[in-house]
Formats: C-alpha cells, structure tokens, sequence
C-alpha cells in the first residue's frame, strides 16, 4: 500500500485515536454520575418548592410562613402586637418573620443541594 493511504496515523494529541469519543478525561460513569446528580437535584428541588417554612417574631406574636419559591403564603399577626402608636414595631416584627423564614427555605435548599453534590467526585 502506498504512502498517505489507508487509515490516518494515530496521534497523541486529539484526533479520533485510541480513546474514541473526542472527550477526553470523561468517561462513561462520570457521565451516569452527572447525569444521576441532575436527576436528583431536579427532584429535590421539585420537592422543595411545595414545602413551607414558618418564622415568627416579637415572641410569636408574628407569624409568616413561605413557600419554597420564596412566595409569602400567609402572615399572621396577633392583635395584641397590634398598638396604634408604634406600627413601626410591628413592621419590623413582619420583616423580621419574612426574612427568617425566607432564609429557612434558602439554608433548606442549600443543604438538600450539597447532600446531593457531596458524594461527587467533579474534576475541578
């Protein structure tokens, strides 16, 4: 057979040589893995997003509760924290119980996150 016919040389830097699939450094498990991981954080966060979180503030006289999209499901305030001549209080007491319970949904969704990517080997 002559030169320059046939099947193309083998090279060590890229080409369609002996590994095959063009990727090189992936393999078949890393990419199941990735794909199990994805599968699994869809899932969680899914789940997630229907569960609801209460904060209360000012001794429980203020209530809020969110959902996991961070959406305000219901507020409840006591009458009693309700004083005509400090509604500044009481808006703090509401911003306060939003935010608590905002930031549970958001240490919830972070924590179900990494239980998932802890097991990971990732390569970077």
């Amino acid at each position: 057979m002559a030169k320059g016919y046939g099947r193309p040389p083998m090279s060590r830097k890229g080409g369609k040589g002996g590994m095959g699939m063009g990727m090189p450094g992936l393999n078949m498990d890393m990419i199941k893995q990735a794909q199990k991981m994805q599968a699994d954080m869809e899932k969680t966060q899914a789940e997630l997003q229907e569960k609801e979180y209460t904060a209360t503030a000012g001794g429980g006289v203020v209530a809020a509760t969110v959902d996991g999209k961070h959406t305000l499901k219901a507020l409840s305030i006591d009458p009693e924290a309700v004083d005509p001549d400090d509604v500044e209080m009481l808006q703090d007491m509401v911003i306060a119980a939003v935010n608590e319970a905002v930031r549970a949904a958001m240490d919830d969704m972070s924590t179900s996150m990494s239980k998932i990517t802890s097991g990971m080997n990732l390569p970077f």
